[in-house]
């Protein structure tokens, strides 16, 4: 089984609002795993939520303004995958041009 942290334990390492956490669940911006009524986080979650938290606590983003972050974050990592996928395709045209 991954490694996982409960959400009492979150709250007291990095000294949020338990509220916080619930919010973040709660909008879908992290997936949780409950188990007799604890609810834990995957270690391989954890750089996201540290991430969300920054972003709330030092910078003062509301929840709202983290759902937008987060979701154009992940269209320009879609956007710069495409764009990766359409260069490798271009330069082997290129490469099959250059062989005529």
């Amino acid at each position: 089984m991954s490694e996982r942290i409960s959400r009492e334990e979150l709250v007291k390492i990095y000294n949020i609002e338990i509220t916080f956490f619930d919010e973040l669940v709660d909008s879908g911006l992290l997936n949780i795993h409950t188990e007799n009524k604890i609810r834990y986080l995957m270690y391989e979650d954890l750089p996201s939520f540290e991430r969300f938290a920054n972003w709330h606590y030092d910078l003062e983003i509301n929840l709202p303004g983290l759902e937008v972050i987060h979701e154009m974050l992940r269209k320009m990592d879609g956007l710069t995958q495409k764009n990766r996928e359409l260069m490798n395709k271009i330069s082997a045209m290129s490469e099959r041009y250059e062989d005529i």
